[in-house]
């Protein structure tokens, strides 16, 4: 992945952990029963993860805002009626998508994200090596973006913050679960072919 793709998955990896479904599965029943606290919680679980699938398809900032507001409105509306609380994440992934999927018909276009400025730890890094890394950063986007947008939409599901897991993106996506990992393989063995094409060495790929 990019350099930096490869900096969000590590901040990703440093994220606490993810609740358990028990967690969930309580934490939706205290919800359902107007415990406020409850839907904080749900909410900072997995807001990241319903961000994730409106930029995975692609939707404006204003457009994805709009996605997820719905996406939690939906949640409100059936919290005591999710057939498995355990699974909530999956849930709201496919909501979140199937919301997506309205937004893009209803427009009849898909627009493209801005790409996300990432912060970076301030350093001693001189400016001319600041200057390269960002030249190398350009050159990397304009890789991602020479790939198809179900590659896109993959990859930046594999780095949100937190990491959705297999079930999430699953749902998010609308790809069996056990496709996943072989179609991530084949993403970045592409990520890496358009790389070159645009000058950038396979290490900035992982």
């Amino acid at each position: 992945m990019t350099t930096a793709f490869a900096t969000e998955s590590r901040a990703a990896r440093r994220s606490p952990a993810r609740l358990g479904a028990e967690e969930v599965t309580s934490l939706a029943s205290a919800a359902a029963a107007g415990d406020q606290r409850a839907w904080e919680q749900l909410v900072e679980e997995f807001s990241g993860l319903v961000w994730a699938v409106t930029r995975a398809h692609r939707l404006s900032r204003s457009d994805a805002a709009d996605v997820a507001q719905t996406t939690w409105l939906r949640l409100v509306e059936h919290i005591g009626r999710v057939q498995d609380p355990g699974r909530l994440g999956a849930w709201l992934a496919t909501t979140a998508r199937r919301e997506c999927l309205r937004l893009v018909r209803t427009a009849a276009r898909t627009v493209p994200a801005d790409h996300e400025v990432l912060e970076r730890e301030p350093s001693d890094t001189t400016v001319d090596a600041d200057v390269l890394l960002a030249e190398r950063d350009t050159a990397l986007w304009q890789a991602f973006d020479r790939l198809p947008a179900r590659d896109q939409g993959l990859l930046r599901l594999l780095v949100a913050d937190p990491t959705p897991s297999y079930d999430e993106i699953g749902a998010a996506l609308g790809m069996p679960i056990g496709s996943i990992g072989p179609t991530r393989a084949r993403c970045l063995e592409r990520l890496r072919r358009e790389a070159a094409v645009v000058g950038v060495t396979d290490g900035a790929v992982a």
